[in-house]
């Protein structure tokens, strides 16, 4: 039973496993962070900014809040499942290399399929850097709005705004702005809201981040399956080849034995 228990670990792609694990927590942190502090997001542009979703089919920035909310829906059950599929592959690639010399055999399909999975991690690696940009650009604009809260509290009679057209939120012709002057401003910065979702932002562009490194581990480790596989097709069939040689070699000596044992008689 111990040996048993050796081999079966002995066959975990602990590289894989490693960097699954890391993907799932980025995912995780990326999509539950995110989606709480998009939430967060709606309640002060409506609570302190006083704005109003737009009536009918026009796009506002709230209805593209709900368009990402449903991107991270999407992005965490795609990872999940994919996650899971680059494990089994770790699982079946780690047993074609152990298994070189017994009954399992590597097939061209195997090689396809792991040069496939490079090919879809490299792309998901690209994906992931331009979202960990994208996502920088509300931490961006969260530090702008702690920043003043906090000027407001050292300098004693400072006079700040925040305008939502810079940032793009809002249209040029709507004027949202929000000055320190006014009681939704001080009741904005007093509120647990804001630095809630500042640190919501943070936290999901770090999710973002383990979710790069986790892609650049996974590329790591199915090229260096991809190389160990293709030298180990190579071995594969020197090993055929020399078998069928020792064979054919054999099978002469055979004949030349009887040929002579037939010529004595």
């Amino acid at each position: 039973c111990f040996e048993c228990c050796i081999k079966c670990l002995g066959g975990i792609p602990y590289a894989s496993l490693i960097a699954t694990i890391l993907l799932y927590a980025g995912v995780a942190l990326f999509c539950g962070c995110g989606h709480e502090a998009l939430s967060g997001t709606v309640n002060i542009l409506q609570t302190y900014f006083e704005m109003a979703r737009a009536a009918g089919d026009t796009i506002d920035v709230f209805t593209m809040i709900d368009i990402f909310k449903y991107v991270i829906y999407g992005v965490a059950a795609a990872f999940f499942v994919y996650g899971i599929l680059l494990m089994v592959e770790g699982f079946f690639t780690t047993g074609a290399i152990k298994d070189l010399y017994g009954d399992f055999k590597i097939t061209t399909c195997g090689r396809c399929v792991s040069a496939w999975f490079i090919m879809l991690t490299y792309i998901f690696m690209l994906a992931w850097l331009g979202v960990t940009a994208f996502t920088s650009l509300p931490v961006y604009m969260y530090f702008n709005l702690w920043t003043i809260c906090k000027n407001t509290t050292l300098v004693e009679g400072a006079n700040f705004c925040l305008d939502l057209r810079q940032f793009g939120i809002v249209t040029i012709g709507e004027e949202k702005k929000i000055c320190t002057a006014s009681e939704n401003f001080l009741r904005m910065c007093e509120s647990t809201e804001l630095n809630m979702t500042f640190h919501l932002f943070i936290v999901a562009l770090a999710g973002a981040g383990a979710a790069v490194i986790a892609m650049v581990h996974y590329l790591m480790v199915l090229s260096a399956n991809w190389a160990y596989v293709k030298d180990a097709c190579r071995m594969q069939k020197y090993e055929d080849i020399k078998s069928k040689e020792e064979q054919e070699l054999h099978d002469i000596h055979s004949t030349r034995s009887k040929e002579r044992l037939n010529a004595y008689t």
